[in-house]
């Protein structure tokens, strides 16, 4: 009588395994970003102009009803499109990475239910696409820039530490998203909802600075808050302080998202095979 062996792959959960997992299918994940790149721009007029434009759109559209209605203040040193615009990169690639990292699972159904790889790769692939669209937009910031004569100062060395937090606050919130999406596909809908929702209480059309002193921590309870803040004090020139207690709790909010949207992805990963 023959004995058959029967080989079950398991995901590794040690950090160091996993750490090494995730490096041997760093291939997989250039495939899928590049992938992703290609999808999102098929079969479009303008391509990757859309980088441009969908930023720029809501900018007009702040800078009549804040800016000329409202008659809004202004931070630092900066024109009104300009402080809004500032604004427009990091909300974007926080909405863009959210948007399409939280449906991640369930649009690649069929690969995970044939292949074994690490899952999390599949919702970390869109942020490399959405880098790319921050770094053109970013250019047209700084074109803006020129136009309206807003200086650039040393601060702005700072600001790939405030594109991180803004990584890390969307991939918390993607995790955890896309691993509930997975089993109850009512999720799908509550990503346009939090992004409309976030559009209009971020301070992108305005300045945290209006909000009354009393409410300014707790409004930092909203983690983008702290990015966008981040971004404005590093592009805009003298005049622009940070509110460092709102800072720390942006910041401490957002790796507790990534740190319990990392464990609840890898606890419910190995079902995903079963519900999709």
């Amino acid at each position: 009588m023959n004995d058959q062996k029967e080989t079950i792959i398991t995901p590794n959960k040690t950090l160091g395994g996993a750490g090494r997992e995730f490096w041997e299918y760093k291939d997989l994940l250039y495939f899928l970003a590049w992938r992703d790149f290609k999808v999102r721009y098929k079969q479009t007029v303008i391509g990757v102009a859309w980088a441009v434009i969908k930023p720029l759109l809501t900018m007009v559209v702040f800078t009549i009803v804040f800016g000329r209605l409202a008659k809004l203040p202004v931070e630092g040193q900066s024109a009104y499109p300009v402080m809004v615009f500032a604004a427009m990169l990091p909300w974007y690639f926080f909405s863009s990475s959210l948007q399409e990292s939280s449906l991640s699972i369930v649009n690649n159904a069929q690969m995970i239910s044939k292949i074994y790889f690490p899952r999390i790769i599949i919702p970390i692939a869109p942020f490399f696409v959405n880098l790319i669209d921050f770094a053109i937009s970013f250019v047209i910031l700084l074109a803006l820039m020129a136009c309206y004569q807003t200086p650039l100062t040393l601060k702005i060395v700072y600001l790939p530490l405030f594109l991180i937090l803004s990584v890390v606050t969307a991939l918390g919130v993607s995790l955890w998203i896309a691993a509930l999406n997975a089993q109850y596909r009512d999720f799908r809908y509550i990503v346009p909802f939090i992004i409309q929702i976030g559009l209009y209480v971020s301070p992108i059309g305005f300045s945290s600075t209006i909000i009354p002193e009393q409410w300014r921590l707790l409004y930092n309870l909203n983690p983008m808050v702290g990015v966008i803040d981040g971004f404005r004090w590093c592009l805009l020139g003298e005049g622009i302080n940070l509110y460092m207690p709102g800072l720390i709790v942006s910041i401490t909010l957002s790796i507790l998202l990534l740190i319990s949207g990392i464990a609840f992805f890898n606890q419910r990963e190995r079902k995903f095979a079963d519900v999709l």
